[in-house]
């Protein structure tokens, strides 16, 4: 599913504000990112999604524990559980909780502790009202950092922004896995106890950085760094299960459906993870292909075995034929003309139709008029009683014919060819 991941910028939207985006269509490779006007970014293919993505510094993480019995998800997001999370983040915000937007962990859980983001609402806002006005109207909002376990299953420490102001992001560390922001220096680095800054014999500690601070960071760390773009991150928190779009930003429930569905269904055709899958279910499909064209060959095979053995029997029987085309209805004319020849009769004739007929009908019923044509008679002026035709039906069965009353007439029919 094609995929616009936007970068909101930290101030507010004004005319000549630029957003980063990444144009993607399987999530984890950018097909193209740069800067640009609202009014100029470009669109995702149908069916697609725009993904906002609320920078670091523009997010504060406050972890609380809801009270038990509260019901929670994405349509209990009710005006009751914004008043609770304002009562329990009142002290600890120095803003009226009035002006922040609040935004649940996802899978948050009452009576434990959950991770609550916290923005600035009427900035993020302003955001997508900007957006929607450029006909980018954004699906999903995520942040480019959070707390919690981390994708990898280990601590992940990045190095972003600028060479003036460079940042240390670590992610999913101590006993609550939250996110520290610390600035980049040798220091902060030992403080933390990450890799050679530390001293001893530390391994090295894998650290992610933003090209603007690579140099910086290696100098720090006194090891090489993985370089790790604006866009890469910007994929990496698309990728997340983080949903900021909470309470009055909050989408309605077939948006969500369809988003999610659309999520699975690109991540089963282009994810990494999913590519042994795919390949499995390619080798199934050639396999079922496969043994279906053998069965159809197979099926070929007895057909035209059968026709063969169908048009030698009849060149066996009437050697006289030289071409064969439609053996079975040559076999019909060829017995008609012997019957002819020889002076018998065949059941689709007059005089064994009749004579099953007078053996069917009870005693005394005589017919005032008939009608016949090959393989069919009809008799009529037959006054029979509604339950005599199951009797008549039955003997004429025994004799290789059909019969049925038809408005006082009785329609025999030859069941066999002759």
């Amino acid at each position: 599913m094609s995929t616009l991941i936007l970068s909101l910028p930290p101030t507010p939207p004004g005319l000549s504000t630029q957003y980063g985006y990444t144009l993607t269509a399987d999530g984890h490779t950018a097909q193209r990112h740069a800067l640009a006007e609202a009014a100029l970014l470009p669109e995702t293919a149908r069916p697609g999604e725009v993904v906002a993505v609320v920078p670091i510094e523009a997010l504060s993480w406050q972890k609380v524990q809801l009270p038990p019995g509260l019901p929670l998800g994405a349509s209990q997001q009710t005006p009751r559980l914004r008043s609770v999370l304002d009562g329990l983040l009142e002290d600890r915000l120095l803003d009226d909780p009035a002006q922040l937007h609040f935004a649940l962990q996802p899978g948050a859980q009452a009576g434990v502790p959950v991770w609550v983001a916290v923005c600035d609402r009427a900035w993020l806002r302003a955001h997508l009202q900007a957006l929607e006005a450029a006909g980018r109207r954004v699906s999903r909002v995520v942040p480019e950092f959070a707390p919690g376990p981390t994708a990898s299953g280990v601590p992940e420490v990045s190095a972003i922004g600028s060479a003036d102001e460079p940042q240390l992001i670590l992610c999913g560390l101590g006993p609550d896995q939250g996110i520290s922001v610390l600035p980049l220096t040798p220091a902060t680095l030992a403080l933390a106890g990450l890799g050679s800054a530390a001293g001893g014999d530390a391994p090295p500690t894998p650290l992610r950085a933003d090209p603007a601070v690579a140099e910086l960071a290696e100098h720090a760390l006194g090891h090489p760094v993985s370089l790790h773009t604006a866009s890469a991150r910007a994929l990496d928190a698309a990728r997340s299960d983080w949903d900021l779009a909470q309470f009055e930003l909050s989408s309605n429930s077939r948006s969500r459906a369809l988003r999610k569905a659309g999520g699975a269904l690109s991540a089963l055709l282009y994810a990494p993870q999913w590519r042994a899958a795919r390949w499995a279910l390619g080798v199934l499909v050639l396999a079922h292909l496969a043994g279906l064209n053998v069965w159809a060959w197979q099926e070929r095979q007895a057909l035209a075995a059968k026709q063969a053995s169908v048009r030698s029997t009849f060149t066996q029987a009437f050697p006289q034929v030289q071409a064969v085309i439609a053996p079975l209805e040559q076999m019909e004319r060829e017995m008609a003309l012997l019957r002819q020849a020889s002076g018998s009769f065949s059941a689709r004739d007059l005089e064994p139709m009749m004579a099953a007929a007078g053996s069917a009908l009870p005693d005394g019923r005589i017919p005032t008029g008939l009608e016949f044509t090959t393989g069919e008679l009809r008799l009529r002026g037959l006054p029979l009683a509604p339950q005599e035709e199951p009797v008549i039906t039955t003997r004429l069965r025994a004799a290789g014919y059909t019969g049925r009353l038809d408005d006082g007439s009785l329609v025999l029919r030859a069941e066999t060819a002759p």
